[in-house]
């Protein structure tokens, strides 16, 4: 097959990262494909997930196999994150192909079949199974549910103008099963924690389209940056208003009074970084878009620390 100019460098993967670098050149293409050149996508699907547990076990105390749900989360994202991309590049190479952003990708620069493409998936989709089975029974039936936002969400933004909504429906599922991994089953702190990730989803994720803003309405294709045009700031307000709030519900209805102070602080950092990213986002400069956006693993990652610290008290 032929490659690019550029020996198949991704047009929006970070410059100098491991794949591009160090990788086997047999291996670059489908590394590529499942975006391991670009890990922000691997850390906001694994964020959540880390989210679930850790509440889980300042709710209820530490498990040595708590470390095993940690690491296993960990895997499972990349391979999962990996599937997903691979699946929804498997549906979007046409429309990929029409979007300077996008037409690098491994599919629609030729680098990778679409045949080779699906058997990539079902071997990452494998290995993620094999980590599934070794969870809880209810995380596991929440792993295979996983399965159909998962299907769905690269064909949204052909008949909404909300596809971030199923995105954030797939991504955020994590709180809902590593909670379950660790507690057996679920409660009201694990679904106020999923309905706040999604509304950091839309939140980060409308920032994302503002990208690729022209060219989806070139080709045809629907997102909140495109429903929301020029004056995004009361809906991104309004997005991590709900994230907020549902993070702060989340540590309220799980934690006894002392903890959920300290937890609070982390809902506390995590809500200055939404407001910094609101103040210094330029709609119409897309290199700021994917800076803010990326900045989004470190807003998640805000939260983590005073989890751990609650769990103390």
């Amino acid at each position: 097959m032929q490659t690019s100019p550029d020996q198949g460098q991704v047009a929006d993967a970070v410059k100098g990262n491991w794949v591009d670098r160090h990788a086997p050149a047999p291996w670059r293409s489908y590394l590529r494909l499942s975006r391991a050149d670009r890990p922000i996508g691997t850390w906001l699907l694994l964020i959540p997930c880390w989210w679930g547990l850790a509440l889980a076990v300042a709710a209820t105390g530490f498990c040595w196999v708590d470390l095993w749900i940690a690491a296993g989360c960990a895997i499972g994202a990349v391979l999962m994150r990996g599937a997903g991309c691979t699946w929804n590049d498997v549906t979007d190479r046409d429309i990929d192909a029409g979007v300077a952003r996008t037409r690098s990708r491994p599919i629609p620069s030729g680098q990778v079949s679409v045949r080779a493409a699906l058997l990539w998936l079902a071997a990452q989709a494998l290995l993620a199974c094999a980590i599934l089975m070794t969870f809880d029974r209810a995380a596991i039936a929440l792993g295979v549910l996983s399965l159909l936002p998962v299907a769905i969400y690269p064909f949204a933004k052909r008949f909404t103008w909300w596809p971030q909504v199923f995105l954030g429906i797939a991504f955020n599922w994590g709180a809902l099963l590593a909670w379950a991994a660790h507690t057996g089953g679920l409660g009201w702190p694990p679904v106020f924690l999923y309905l706040g990730g999604i509304a950091w989803t839309l939140f980060y994720d409308t920032i994302y389209a503002y990208q690729d803003i022209e060219d989806d309405a070139l080709i045809g294709v629907k997102s909140t940056a495109r429903r929301f045009g020029d004056t995004p700031e009361p809906w991104l307000a309004a997005f991590a208003a709900i994230a907020v709030l549902g993070l702060a519900l989340a540590v309220a209805t799980a934690l006894p009074v002392g903890p959920a102070l300290v937890a609070s602080l982390g809902v506390l950092a995590f809500a200055a970084h939404l407001a910094w990213q609101a103040r210094r986002l330029d709609i119409a400069d897309p290199s700021n878009c994917l800076w803010l956006f990326r900045s989004n693993r470190a807003a998640g990652l805000l939260l983590l620390p005073f989890l751990a610290a609650a769990a103390l008290v």
